[in-house]
């Protein structure tokens, strides 16, 4: 039989507890925010649905985007038990010098279109990290100005190769007085892909005040309070504007780039290049040949061509191909710090977030990107902890399965199996 009791008051009241009031709303929805999908439901809430399509989403029917997420949910880890692993140790070098953690952020366009804070928020908060920043050809800040943001930590530029080709070069050479010390050679985008959600909202660069833009805009005043109160949204980089994102980039791009345009830029760069977009083994081995400093396997976050690799599916094959001594980086997909742990686990040296950076800036500007950086830290240590390892080098790919949901067929079996049919 249970004793009973009246309550005791002084029992009662010890197990009250009141957690103080937290008047500033911005710190009080980035605290809430647990997970960077958090911090996306919180960026759709806040944004406008246009800037926020254009972040979310990807090319035609977003499979090369949502495989890549599945990918990493199909990650299978094998921990090592009676491990001690009381303090873990996430610093990297990558490209000859040091970083805070195994990401940085990559390049995103029109950032300052998510919230206006855009580039310089990146690149302060991953100052104050000690991560390297990327910053777009198409960044709505100047070269100049993330340095001054950036001034000591590691600033890396992203070059598409434009139609005009001085326009690049002119790039390079600012890029390089500028003291930045890497150069993302970018190949995946001779032309724009077809982003539907973009098209389907209307989206251009700069914004139009549309009846659907005003009617999306009245639960979100502040987005637009900040859009008319602040510089003019264009690119820093380029001097043209106006038109759909697809528009611009295909009247900027050029289909014919060639190894003999990295050629040419590999003479002019005086830092590390990096060749940004790298699809399938073969490119990623003529590459490392070719003495390039490093390679990102990417699908440019699937908004290029759809049901194009999925990155993290490639990373073994292409590491195994190009040997332990080259540089290999990867990114699309990443939002959760075990998904760059299973990066390093297969292979990768770095990685690279892009949405997952821009929810943040969106939920919440410098402080928004900093809890970013902190949730993804979080995950990346206690992810290390509960494999027993201690450091990045400890991570093998014994640690990690890649568990499959397609099943992929050479194109000689695809011919055999039609013709069995």
């Amino acid at each position: 039989m249970v004793t009973r009791q009246l309550p005791k008051p002084a029992e009662i009241f010890e197990l009250m507890s009141f957690k103080k009031p937290e008047f500033n709303g911005r710190k009080r929805r980035l605290d809430a925010a647990l997970t960077i999908d958090d911090l996306r439901t919180i960026a759709k809430k806040r944004t406008p649905a246009a800037a926020f399509d254009y972040t979310d989403g990807a090319a035609e029917g977003e499979i090369s985007l949502d495989r890549a997420r599945q990918a990493f949910k199909d990650i299978e880890f094998h921990p090592d038990v009676l491990r001690p692993a009381a303090s873990v140790d996430t610093s990297t070098t990558i490209l000859g010098d040091s970083s805070a953690l195994p990401f940085g952020i990559a390049p995103t366009g029109f950032t300052r279109l998510m919230q206006t804070e855009g580039e310089i928020a990146g690149a302060s908060a991953a100052r104050d990290a000690g991560i390297p920043f990327t910053l777009s050809t198409l960044g709505t800040t100047s070269i100049e100005d993330v340095k001054a943001a950036n001034p000591y930590g590691r600033n890396w530029f992203q070059l598409y190769v434009m139609r005009d080709r001085e326009v690049s070069y002119e790039l390079t050479r600012r890029a390089a007085a500028s003291g930045f010390d890497t150069l993302f050679f970018t190949v995946d985008t001779p032309v724009a892909g077809a982003r539907l959600r973009d098209k389907r909202n209307g989206f251009s660069i700069p914004p139009q005040l549309t009846a659907g833009t005003i009617i999306n805009a009245i639960p979100r005043p502040w987005w637009w309070i900040d859009f008319l109160t602040t510089p003019k949204l264009e690119f820093a980089s380029l001097s043209s504007t106006g038109g759909t994102v697809g528009e611009l980039l295909d009247a900027a791009m050029d289909p014919t780039i060639s190894f003999d345009d990295l050629d040419v830029i590999r003479g002019m760069w005086p830092g590390k290049i990096v060749v940004k977009g790298v699809q399938n083994v073969a490119d990623a081995a003529k590459l490392v040949d070719l003495g390039v400093d490093g390679i990102v396997l990417s699908n440019h976050g699937g908004r290029q061509l759809d049901r194009a690799p999925i990155p993290f599916h490639l990373l073994p094959s292409v590491r195994r191909e190009v040997g332990d001594d080259a540089t290999v980086m990867v990114d699309t997909g990443i939002m959760n710090g075990a998904d760059i742990v299973a990066s390093v686990a297969l292979g990768a040296d770095f990685t690279l977030i892009g949405r997952a950076y821009l929810y943040g800036l969106m939920a919440g500007g410098r402080e928004g990107v900093n809890r970013t950086i902190a949730i993804l830290r979080d995950e990346i240590v206690r992810t290390m902890k509960l494999l027993g390892v201690s450091s990045l080098a400890e991570l093998q790919p014994r640690h990690v399965t890649q568990l499959s949901r397609f099943m992929r067929l050479s194109s000689d079996a695809v011919e055999a199996a039609s013709t069995t049919d």
